[in-house]
């Protein structure tokens, strides 16, 4: 098994499940500073079937949201285990996208904190395919205890 995460892993973290866990393993990461993970772009994934289906490209809102989950797995890193949490996620700011991607494509999301106030957090972070930059932006996320939403 390669990588710091797998997907059992991450889904014991994460609340989501197909289609919208986006995040297939981490790479690595250093609490509360930077995190990387991957997503294996596949022809199989639902969003294809509508999204340009003779020519498929992922949309960018789902990069976005994926680079989120990927933050949201940097901030369970740094939270007490006393109780149950939620991440939600709280704003978007400067994001770009440079280049489609495409089913083939595996795309490696590295994020660094910006700036953390309790359990709200700020990341920048960047999706990269084969070394090039194809989304970048800043996320905002904040930790809510479950029996509090």
């Amino acid at each position: 098994m390669s990588g710091l995460m797998n997907i059992d892993d991450i889904m014991k973290l994460l609340p989501h499940r197909f289609p919208f866990l986006l995040v297939d393993r981490v790479l690595s990461f250093e609490v509360e500073k930077s995190i990387s993970a991957i997503k294996n772009v596949t022809y199989n994934e639902p969003q294809f079937m509508g999204h340009f289906p003779d020519h498929p490209v992922m949309p960018g809102v789902m990069m976005v949201e994926a680079m989120a989950q990927v933050g949201g797995i940097l901030a369970f890193q740094s939270i007490p285990r006393d109780r149950e949490y939620l991440v939600y996620f709280t704003g978007i700011d400067k994001v770009r996208f440079r280049r489609p991607v495409r089913p083939g494509d595996q795309i490696v999301f590295n994020l660094t904190v910006l700036r953390r106030r309790g359990l709200m957090w700020k990341f920048h972070g960047e999706a990269l395919v084969d070394g090039q930059l194809v989304c970048e932006g800043e996320l905002m996320a904040t930790l809510m205890p479950r029996d509090e939403v």
